[in-house]
């Protein structure tokens, strides 16, 4: 068995062969018979960082909800579980989790290990649910970082880029289950946005704004509320700082059907099935795409739209879409939003690598002087020197990795490059 390309067709892998283990013993003797060795996710990231030209080992089948701890709000599961089917299973328990990404297709462990996030003032990426994680280390030794623990390491191992181990177990804080309900507004104007972006971000638990920058406005502004348990549609506004309520479901990419996107027009629902921007039955996003995304300290938020602004009659003839959202600080070592509350500037690009390729330096000089920071499983160009001046705990992090992978079995060229280059 051999995984050719990752999801979005982009990328092709290397390896020469791919192992589906059923458990963690499979797991442990593969690895530790492994010379080199990669665990392949959902495929959802752009570029290298899962590659290998040895061994992938795919994680599809250890994906079971472990155990539920009431008494604790804590939910323990196998590293190959997918959003879409633990939201399921939470919901039916009285759960849910505090924040989703886009995409309920993703998988936890991938997830985790990349500070893929959602959206909202208050709330942190995917990776700040961890409580703990259980990790094969090279040897095929069994080790397990928890939150609790003295020593902070776990604080370096959850954002781990696959360069630890294979991340075999996880357990996450839940919260009660909730209701949700999502409007969107369209041509919501950039001036508004420059004026009153604080106030734009707060209004509701998640907030997204799509542009594809044809123009100086905002085409549609994703605004998710939570509701009333018990509530079944409620009515919006009818503008929105200027921007107007539609009465139809949209598409972030203009153009598009709306049908495999999440209910919108005050419908409520449950949790995982607002939060997201795509259902979990249809292939999400526009398909075939290439996407980028830097975050951005907060502080320096309108500064960057504004050189993301200047170069938009370049960026709008390769684009799907792009998405601006909030996220809040965490204290994950390799985190973008390590120790400050972000913005992430997300690029859904046409399927054109070369001429993105050619934008993407152009666009990471303008957003220099903010300190802006690639999200670790898209398309980027910043060196690794500029990279690794961004992540001050790299240094610990890089002994971590060590101490759990001495003969470098799980690095990669990704890894080689952008963080073990010193």
């Amino acid at each position: 068995m051999r995984y050719e390309k990752n999801w979005a067709g982009n990328y092709t892998y290397g390896a020469v062969e791919c192992h589906v283990p059923d458990n963690l013993d499979e797991v442990r003797e593969r690895v530790a018979g492994s010379e080199k060795i990669k665990v392949l996710g959902s495929r959802h990231s752009f570029n290298g960082i899962a590659d290998t030209h040895a061994t992938h080992l795919s994680m599809e089948r250890m994906n079971r909800v472990l155990s539920l701890d009431r008494e604790h709000n804590r939910v323990t599961v196998e590293g190959g579980i997918r959003y879409g089917d633990l939201c399921t299973y939470l919901h039916e328990q009285g759960y849910a989790l505090h924040n989703l990404a886009s995409l309920p297709h993703i998988s936890v462990a991938g997830a985790c290990a990349t500070a893929t996030h959602g959206s909202g003032d208050a709330h942190g990426n995917l990776a700040t649910a961890v409580y703990s994680l259980e990790i094969v280390k090279a040897d095929g030794e069994v080790a397990t970082f928890t939150r609790d623990e003295a020593d902070g390491e776990f604080f370096g191992a959850v954002v781990g880029l696959g360069a630890l181990g294979v991340v075999t177990k996880l357990t996450l804080d839940v919260v009660p289950a909730f209701d949700m309900m999502q409007h969107v507004y369209e041509g919501l104007p950039l001036s508004e946005v420059q004026h009153n972006f604080e106030a734009i971000v707060a209004s509701g638990y998640s907030v997204s704004l799509f542009s594809d920058w044809t123009d100086t406005t905002f085409n549609q502004v994703w605004l998710k509320q939570t509701v009333p348990a018990g509530s079944t549609s409620v009515p919006g506004v009818g503008q929105f700082h200027g921007a107007k309520l539609s009465e139809v479901n949209l598409h972030p990419v203009p153009g598009q059907e709306a049908e495999h996107c999440s209910e919108q027009c005050g419908i409520a629902g449950p949790w995982h099935e607002r939060m997201p921007h795509f259902k979990m039955a249809f292939t999400p996003s526009a398909g075939e795409e290439l996407q980028s995304e830097y975050i951005v300290p907060r502080e320096h938020a309108l500064s960057a739209l504004e050189a993301i602004a200047s170069l938009r009659e370049n960026i709008a003839p390769l684009l799907f879409t792009s998405e601006l959202r909030t996220i809040a600080a965490d204290r994950l070592w390799l985190s973008p939003c390590y120790e400050q509350d972000a913005v992430g500037f997300h690029f859904t690009w046409k399927p054109d690598w070369e001429s993105v390729r050619q934008l993407l330096p152009e666009m990471e000089a303008r957003l220099e002087p903010f300190r802006a920071r690639p999200h670790w499983g898209k398309l980027f160009t910043m060196s690794p020197e500029k990279l690794q001046l961004y992540y001050p705990r790299l240094p610990e992090f890089r002994d971590l990795a060590r101490r759990c992978d001495q003969a470098g079995k799980f690095r990669n060229a990704y890894l080689d490059t952008y963080i073990f280059n010193v």
